[in-house]
């Protein structure tokens, strides 16, 4: 146990753990050259493409340190805030911590969040300062920032770049003289905790672990202790660039384990592996529990897939926790799942990785969060939905999730964003100037006003610089209203939306044009209606597709056309009677884009 050290890297979006992690393991001689890629450990399509890192990823170097062979275990976290859980996850099979920060732009609001939370798990901080190759890089300024943040001797913070690998030595030399070993004893019962899991389609489920106390053999009888199934242990091993199996792995190691498990619900991120014959008295204290913050419908094109869905969404949220699913159904698209997300980036991504690794069409209905509604008879209900909403005579009160919400961006934007925030309902809590020119500010706002567009809008305005990190607080009463799409007054209820009343006048105004332009012309004039219960707000109507019957009379009586065109009056009316709206998805989606 004195030989390893457990450690992950935390840092903002985009200031190059992945690079220097690279750079890690290249110095480790971990991998060969003609294996190395870059973002080695980014392993899906999807991280390349975009460059961020979607989920955590551990490996294993060797190292050897003054003639010791040291084993040190890497976990590459990722740095947006929606995918803060999985950062959660890593933090806990950790004992050290790498703080990256771009010397080039300082302090980020996500790097805030995450470092309190190491610190709270009680992990060593190794602050690093990365990209000191760039012309821009302004280490005297970040250092004071570093030695404001977290206290530490202004000598300790290292200096590096992913790029060039300067500096990759002495933090490896860092890691092991700075990081305490993992603690435990090996010859009590089993204790291991759950931080990951993957499903590959030839050996079912694997689960990654770290033992915290005892020891595991190949072959073991073991048991989890949440669901209390049994398994035997076929095989264990350590996670080198491929999967290498061990017979034993003691106290403090991170491994994997295969033992069969076909059905995704059998493992729980969090849970406690221990043995079936010794048992360990209690489970280990999980991380904190996830609430999901953005909600969404999401529903086959092709009806006859719903069950495809179902075990594509089981398999997803196999590698991603923080995704939570429930079946529901809507009259204008069939059967489906009410999904939970951190975020919209993360909606984003999940709706992706459906269409890539699963080949899954799916139609995502507007995303909204979770409200408390008081009914009249003293009863509270949660509504995820719109549709699921009580009669508006049985209301009492709605209440609202608020964040409270922390910007830090270059002063030159501060007005800007000020105004993007009050726009958004929010509320000044606090401003501070950190530098001559950075400051942090502090806002409550209603999460819903930010599950739009808020973060596309905030880089936009502060041209990428601006940084935002946020979390609940809890729930306040709030003046909403339910917003119902109608078509030839029929309610198409995956366009309906909960929406603060001082707004809602001017959003179904938007949603009614954007659907003028996207729903084709039929045989018969179409109504688009913005409607609060029976009030009708907005409204836009689409010209019939019109027949000239009139093209063959030429000369003659008025009557004979008149005659005509009645006639065709008539056949229209009896169609729109029986004609139904197809409404595309491309208009589902451009209603998610309303903010744009």
């Amino acid at each position: 146990m004195e030989l390893i050290r457990n450690f992950c890297i935390i840092a903002h979006i985009d200031h190059g753990k992945s690079t220097l992690a690279d750079r890690l393991i290249q110095a480790t001689n971990s991998v060969t050259d003609r294996e190395f890629q870059n973002q080695l450990l980014d392993d899906m399509d999807l991280e390349r493409e975009r460059g961020i890192t979607i989920k955590s990823h551990a490996i294993q170097m060797d190292y050897v340190f003054q003639g010791k062979k040291y084993i040190l275990n890497l976990i590459d976290t990722p740095g947006h805030v929606d995918f803060s859980y999985e950062v959660s996850r890593s933090i806990a099979a950790c004992e050290g911590a790498l703080l990256i920060v771009d010397a080039t732009q300082g302090i980020q609001a996500q790097t805030i969040s995450v470092l309190y939370q190491a610190i709270e798990h009680n992990l060593e901080i190794i602050p690093v300062l990365n990209k000191m190759d760039m012309p821009a890089a302004n280490p005297e300024v970040v250092k004071d920032q570093i030695v404001d943040l977290i206290g530490c001797d202004r000598d300790s913070i290292l200096e590096a770049s992913g790029k060039t690998g300067m500096g990759v030595q002495e933090i490896l030399d860092s890691i092991i003289t700075r990081i305490p070993a993992p603690k435990g004893d090996p010859n009590a019962p089993l204790q291991a905790l759950i931080f990951d899991s993957v499903f590959n389609s030839f050996r079912g489920i694997i689960a990654y672990f770290k033992i915290l106390n005892g020891t595991m053999n190949s072959s073991d009888w073991v048991k989890f202790v949440n669901t209390k199934k049994d398994y035997r242990a076929d095989e264990i091993g350590v996670m080198k660039m491929k999967l290498e199996p061990h017979q034993t792995l003691g106290c403090g190691e991170v491994g994997y384990i295969i033992s069969g498990i076909k059905s995704a619900r059998e493992v729980k991120v969090g849970d406690t592996i221990t043995h079936v014959e010794n048992p360990c008295a209690k489970g280990i204290e999980g991380f904190e529990e996830v609430k999901p913050m953005v909600f969404a419908g999401i529903y086959p094109i092709d009806a006859d897939d719903y069950e495809d869905l179902r075990a594509s969404i089981e398999k997803l949220q196999l590698n991603d926790a923080s995704l939570t699913f429930e079946p529901e159904s809507s009259a204008a698209l069939g059967f489906g799942f009410r999904c939970g997300f951190l975020g919209l980036l993360h909606m984003e991504i999940i709706q992706e990785r459906l269409d890539r690794e699963f080949d899954m069409d799916v139609i995502t209905t507007m995303p909204n969060v979770s409200y408390k509604v008081f009914t009249t008879k003293g009863e509270e209900i949660d509504v995820h939905n719109p549709s699921g909403l009580p009669a508006p005579t049985l209301i009492d009160y709605i209440e609202e999730p608020y964040i409270y919400a922390q910007v830090i961006t270059h002063s030159d934007y501060l007005g800007s964003i000020m105004k993007l925030c009050i726009d958004k309902r929010g509320i000044l809590k606090n401003q501070v100037f950190l530098t001559t020119d950075r400051v942090e500010v502090t806002f409550e706002m209603p999460l819903a006003e930010i599950v739009f567009d808020f973060y596309d809008k905030l880089k936009s305005i502060s041209k990428g610089y601006a940084s935002f990190d946020y979390h609940l607080i809890g729930y306040q009463q709030a003046q909403l209203v339910k917003l119902d799409i109608l078509l030839n007054s029929e309610s198409v209820d995956a366009l309906s939306t909960l929406i603060h009343r001082d707004i809602a006048y001017d959003f179904g105004r938007k949603i009614c044009e954007k659907l003028k332009e996207l729903i084709p012309r039929q045989q018969f004039d179409i109504a688009i209606q913005a409607a609060i219960g029976a009030k009708i707000i907005a409204r836009e109507t689409i010209k019939a597709v019109r027949k000239d019957v009139t093209a063959k009379c030429y000369g003659g009586d008025i009557s004979r056309k008149r005659k005509l065109l009645e006639k065709q009056k008539k056949g229209k009316k009896r169609m729109r009677q029986v004609g139904n709206v197809e409404v595309p998805q491309s208009a589902f989606l451009a209603v998610l884009k309303l903010g744009d």
